[in-house]
């Protein structure tokens, strides 16, 4: 017996049911009047549970089974950028001849507003993220990523990432350039065509890991204040930032 075919026969029992419980109130009180009058009104609130059931109370459990998928989904951005996000921010960032073009743009403040926040991701957007190439450490930055590997891939595995594009797209970047670093044989001495490449992947990855962090920080900001703190005092852009509170 197939599923439609239970829940035609489960529907069925309901109704004789309901029909047996009528008809023994009935012959009861033989006052078919009020049973037609409970019945219809009973027809009539049909519509108004509906409606209170699946246009109300289902999108509030939807709305809070999204927030609590976002919320696993935050913590595991957490967890990316406290392994290699945050790093690989600092490193990229230090190569940036023209950081300071946007430096105040990252130094986030508890006294921002999510208006602010708008302002500084469009302007963010707009900037053009370049690292030196003739200055990368490609075999720093190989060893690195070689070594989080297995972690990039449990990321990757993680189903609840689909539903947040932006990241998803950054653990791909970041896969893709570990990549092309690990399948070279060598990398002390790439020609310049090659290494010009090589940087193009890092300033993908680069651009990405910022938007990604200031929307993280944002989140941060509005819900966990004692971890953005600590945010703010290991922000990789920030040349004063200091791990110790003072």
């Amino acid at each position: 017996m197939n599923h439609v075919t239970k829940q035609i026969l489960f529907g069925t029992v309901l109704i004789l049911m309901s029909a047996l419980g009528y008809l023994i109130h009935y012959l009861l009180f033989r006052d078919l009047h009020h049973i037609l009058i409970y019945m219809v009104g009973d027809i009539a609130f049909v519509f108004i549970e509906v409606l209170l059931v699946t246009l109300i109370i289902h999108k509030l459990l939807e709305w809070r089974e999204m927030q609590n998928r976002l919320e696993k989904l935050n913590s595991v951005i957490g967890v990316f950028f406290s392994e290699i996000g945050t790093e690989l921010l600092s490193y990229f960032s230090d190569l940036d001849a023209n950081l300071d073009a946007i430096r105040n743009d990252l130094l986030v403040s508890s006294q921002w507003t999510d208006k602010e926040f708008q302002d500084v991701t469009r302007r963010l957007n707009a900037y053009a993220y370049q690292v030196e190439s003739v200055k990368l450490d490609l075999e720093r930055l190989n060893l690195f990523l070689l070594g989080k590997r297995d972690f990039l891939l449990i990321l990757m595995g993680n189903p609840n990432l689909m539903e947040h594009e932006l990241f998803t797209e950054l653990l791909r970047a970041v896969f893709h350039l570990a990549e092309e670093l690990k399948l070279r044989n060598t990398i002390s001495d790439l020609p310049a065509m090659d290494r010009r490449h090589i940087a193009g992947d890092i300033n993908r990855v680069y651009g990405l890991l910022v938007r990604e962090w200031i929307s993280y920080v944002k989140h941060l900001k509005n819900n966990f204040p004692y971890m953005f703190s600590l945010a703010m005092r290991t922000n990789p852009f920030d040349q004063t930032a200091s791990v110790f509170v003072e």
